[in-house]
């Protein structure tokens, strides 16, 4: 990993990283969901993100809790705390009518609401319940290549990645970025006239709990795992950069079939 430092006293790699998080930020598909058509195609491809972010979670909760039969303390009952907190939040919130819903399911409701297909997203998880392999069913499944990259670069990590790694992609890939990414597509979904009640509830509900909550104690988790090893700690950077590149390169898929399909401007 480069040492060397940018003009504002960071490493190359931390500048890489802040440089790709604005490239993020800016990225057109934001403005581009501009008609219920655009909205429906952004939501069947986006559900997989959506779907694949559990997992990370699921992982990292067995990292620092114990999930095992004898059961044994956590090594660090706050970091344990805060991971069976977004747990509960992420398989059983609110759902804003009253009831309860994991925010997957909340998803799914309202891709229904706008007339989004949910048939590809309902297989594939309807093959990993059969216990089909994640490769199977990625390559069957009737989405762009870029969303099938995305989520299978998400399980291999989930999977194979070290626990300080994983932790990086979760606060750097999706904690520190969804508030921001969040607010840029929900303040524009009225304007263009393709509101969605629950779809709206799902978005201000994670730019809350995130911006607030979770991404501050997600930074302390990557930290923690870090263990102040300079390796981990350039690991876990190079994963962030990684993390944040299949995001950009999952939204230039979406907006690429948009204007392939007249749904936004080229």
């Amino acid at each position: 990993m480069a040492s060397t430092l940018c003009e504002t006293g960071q490493s190359e790699s931390l500048c890489s990283l802040d440089q790709l998080r604005e490239t993020l930020l800016r990225h057109p598909l934001y403005g581009s969901v501009q008609s219920v058509e655009s909205l429906r195609l952004f939501m069947g491809e986006h559900v997989f993100a959506v779907w694949d972010f559990m997992s990370l979670l699921k992982r990292l909760q067995q990292v620092v809790t114990c999930c095992e039969v004898p059961w044994i303390p956590a090594a660090d009952p706050s970091l344990a705390r805060f991971i069976n907190e977004i747990v509960v939040a992420e398989e059983s919130d609110e759902d804003g009518l009253g009831g309860y819903s994991s925010h997957f399911e909340l998803y799914i409701a309202a891709m229904e609401d706008v007339g989004a297909d949910t048939g590809p997203i309902q297989q594939f998880v309807a093959k990993i319940r059969q216990r089909i392999p994640i490769e199977q069913a990625l390559a069957e499944a009737p989405i762009q290549a870029s969303t099938r990259e995305f989520v299978a670069s998400t399980m291999q990590l989930t999977l194979l990645g070290q626990p300080h790694e994983v932790a990086s992609a979760f606060f750097y890939g999706r904690e520190d970025v969804i508030p921001d990414m969040f607010s840029r597509l929900v303040d524009r979904l009225p304007e263009q006239g393709v509101s969605n009640e629950r779809l709206e509830h799902y978005l201000r509900r994670h730019i809350e709990l995130d911006a607030n909550d979770h991404g501050p104690l997600a930074r302390k988790l990557v930290s923690s795992l870090c263990e102040g090893q300079p390796k981990k700690e350039s690991e876990a950077t190079t994963t962030a950069i990684h993390a944040i590149s299949q995001r950009i390169a999952l939204w230039d898929g979406i907006l690429k079939e948009m204007q392939r399909r007249g749904l936004s401007p080229a």
